[in-house]
């Protein structure tokens, strides 16, 4: 049945036939072709990529990963200025408003002119204006005093300055937990 001397195509797969089963020939045909199954790996692992970028896009566009990262305060200072009115030239009154969750208590205060000079009340504690004591959405007079005015509780930088009509100045509120915040008026 075979004959040795057979050179053609037919005599070559014929012993393969007799001597495998047929499910192994399938499953070799199918591996031998891996140039298919390496197409479909590459597509998947193309679409898992896809998805791993889009929910880390959208991860960080909401900033998700700020919030996991870093830890939430429970309370937080905040005010806000209100309003404020000019005694005379050396004293201006703020009416601030606690805006954040823990009460706040005022215990130093800055105040800069538009060419950089400055007047600090380091101590806002002591003499006849102390800082205020406020509570969470309730609101507080703060009376900033400069010049004359606080001649003996203030230190000062730079120039001599008052209260000029027209010209603005930065206050800079210092907390008792060191916060800052700073506003800006104009007189």
């Amino acid at each position: 049945m075979f004959n040795s001397n057979d050179t053609s195509f037919n005599g070559a797969v014929l012993p393969v036939v007799k001597d495998t089963k047929v499910s192994e020939l399938l499953l070799r045909r199918f591996f031998k072709n891996k140039r298919g199954i390496d197409t479909i790996i590459a597509e998947v692992l193309m679409i898992l990529i896809v998805v791993i970028a889009s929910v880390m896009v959208y991860a960080y566009a909401t900033g998700l990963f700020g919030a996991i990262a870093t830890p939430q305060k429970v309370a937080t200072e905040s005010i806000s200025l209100e309003y404020w009115s000019f005694s005379n030239s050396s004293v201006v009154n703020l009416s601030i408003r606690d805006v954040g969750t823990t009460p706040i208590t005022l215990k130093s205060y800055y105040v800069n002119d538009y060419t950089g000079n400055q007047y600090t009340r380091a101590n806002w504690a002591t003499g006849s204006y102390p800082g205020p004591t406020f509570q969470p959405t309730s609101w507080a007079n703060a009376t900033i005093l400069i010049s004359s005015a606080c001649s003996t509780s203030c230190t000062q930088s730079g120039t001599a300055y008052v209260f000029q009509s027209g010209y603005p100045y930065t206050i800079i509120l210092v907390t008792a937990t060191n916060e800052q915040f700073s506003f800006m008026i104009t007189r």
